[in-house]
This record gives structure tokens, C-alpha cells and sequence, in this order.
């Protein structure tokens, strides 16, 4: 086939996003494809029809923009069929507020608020964690331990963002669960727990090489592993996610609590997708084909 990886963009996950449109590229390759790398700036619309003339295109974008339903709205403009969700799921996901408010029938998630001003007040006691409303990377984030740190951070990150979420903080192990669409059927592949070095995972441990530790599976009970799993099927079908996507969340006392869904993960080196993969015995290409296969033409 002839596919366009779209890559780059214009959110503050740039970076993030061109190492990983660069892993997709050498995959597609590698399989076989004919493969135009795209890097998306602020002329993209100047270059939009031209991607008429591929068979696919492969979404490597992060955060706004390329995460958030816009492009995915561009492409079925012009009726080019591209990788993961559709416009709704991918604008819902990107919310977070809009998120909590679809899943929270279905699945635990902390307790939250949304606020526009700064404060000093948490109605879920201190520590708490203040987050952007809508962001990727865990960029912004911040786990207040008290009413200074809140009033700072919120000042901060309201001047970016005019709207952040304030949530109850739960202290447990970070989990996170991917799923793919194979054979018809939405599988989930090993689950991965993240036992950052930093208090937790933030951009740095994200990306930053020996900065947090992977393991794969994660040591589950029988009846964790089912609540994981129920819960992150039931939020990627609430959320009328396609094809693939990364689901994260807090265990704690066997309860799972949700927190976000990425409906493009990271396909980085260090990203926890790919990571995923390995334990189930897939190749990077092996993913990347999955995840071609996933898309009705």
C-alpha cells in the first residue's frame, strides 16, 4: 500500500510525536509499503489534498491538533481512511472532563472538579492532582501537597490552559493496559506496570532513558487482572474508540481506577505500547501491521 505517516505537528508533543512517526515510517518500510513521511506544521492545510493519492494514512501525531479529532475530521473531509478513532472518540478522549463524564457509569475514577481560577482549596484534602483539561504526555501535570503548591501550579497552568481538572489523588501502582483489534476481536495485550523513579509519570519518566522501570506482565491476582481488564473494556467501548488505543489507571485495595485513555500512543523507543507488545511476543512491525489491518477500507 501506499501510506502517509503523518508526523511532527504543532502541540507541545512535537518531539514525542517525530520519534515516533520515525519508528513507523522504518516499520511500514519494512513490511513492505511504500511510505511518505509528513511532517505537519502550520501549512498543512496547503499540503491536505494531496493525500488523495494514498491508500492510508497512518496517524503519529500527539496532543492538539493531531490527537483531538481535527485532523481525524480533515481526512474524512477529503475520504482518505487513516489508523485509530474517528472524530467523536478522539475529541472525547482528549477531554478529559468530557472523558470522566462518559466512563464514570461504567468504571471508578477519582473524584474531580474543573476549575477556571486560581485556588488554594481542594475539596479532596491534600495531596491532590491539578491536570489540563486537555493535554497529552502528562505535560502540566502536578501532585499538590498543599494549598501553596495548588495556588502556584494553578496560576501557572490556567495562563496555558484557562481550564485544568482538580482530582482526588489515589496513591497506588500506575497501570497501563493496550488494546488492538485483531482477528475481530479486541484483545488486550500484556498489562504494564510503571514503577517510575520520580514520584510519578511524568514527561521526564516518560522519555527520559532508566528513569522508570517496566513490568511486564504486571504481578496480578487473578481477580485485579479481571477488574483491569473489564474496566478498560468497558471505557474503550463507552467511548466508541476504533482500533486501537492505551488505557491508564491507579490499582489500589483491587479496585482500578481510570484515568485517561490515549487514543494514539506513543510509538517511541521508551513508549508503553510497543513495550506491551514485546511481552506478547510482537515485533515492532508486528504492531504496526496489527494496527494497519485494524482500519476498514
Amino acid at each position: 500500500m501506499k501510506i502517509a505517516v503523518l508526523m511532527g505537528g504543532v502541540s507541545r508533543e512535537r518531539e514525542i510525536s517525530l520519534r515516533s512517526g520515525e519508528n513507523v515510517v522504518k516499520a511500514l518500510k519494512k513490511l513492505g509499503h511504500e511510505v511518505v513521511p509528513i511532517d505537519v506544521k502550520e501549512d498543512f492545510f496547503l499540503v491536505l489534498p494531496s493525500l488523495k493519492q494514498f491508500d492510508l494514512v497512518f496517524i503519529a501525531l500527539h496532543g492538539k491538533f493531531g490527537e483531538d479529532g481535527t485532523v481525524q475530521a480533515l481526512l474524512d473531509w477529503i475520504g482518505v481512511p487513516y489508523t485509530g478513532s474517528g472524530v467523536l472518540a478522539s475529541a472525547l478522549c482528549f477531554d478529559k472532563l468530557m472523558t470522566y463524564r462518559i466512563v464514570e457509569k461504567f468504571v471508578p475514577v477519582p473524584e474531580y472538579t474543573v476549575i477556571d481560577k486560581p485556588t488554594r482549596e481542594s475539596p479532596f484534602g491534600f495531596p491532590c492532582v491539578l491536570k489540563p483539561r486537555r493535554e497529552g504526555s502528562s505535560i502540566g501535570v502536578h501532585i499538590c501537597d498543599n494549598a501553596e503548591e495548588l495556588e502556584h501550579y494553578s496560576q501557572i497552568e490556567l495562563s496555558l490552559y484557562g481550564e485544568l481538572v482538580l482530582q482526588r489523588y489515589v496513591r497506588g501502582r500506575e497501570l497501563t493496559a493496550s488494546l488492538i483489534e485483531m482477528d475481530g476481536e479486541l484483545r488486550i495485550l500484556p498489562i504494564l506496570e510503571l514503577r517510575p523513579r520520580r514520584r510519578f509519570y511524568d514527561y521526564i519518566a516518560k522519555y527520559t532513558p532508566n528513569m522508570t522501570e517496566f513490568v511486564l506482565p504486571a504481578p496480578l491476582t487473578e481477580e485485579e487482572y479481571r477488574a483491569v481488564c473489564e474496566s478498560c473494556l468497558k471505557a474503550f467501548k463507552a467511548c466508541e474508540c476504533k482500533g486501537f488505543a492505551r488505557i491508564d489507571g491507579i490499582l489500589k485495595d483491587g479496585i482500578f481506577y481510570f484515568l485517561e485513555i490515549n487514543t494514539i500512543p506513543g510509538m517511541t523507543d521508551l513508549s508503553d505500547m510497543p513495550a506491551s507488545a514485546r511481552a506478547a511476543g510482537m515485533s515492532f512491525e508486528d504492531l504496526i501491521d496489527a494496527i494497519v489491518k485494524t482500519v476498514r477500507r
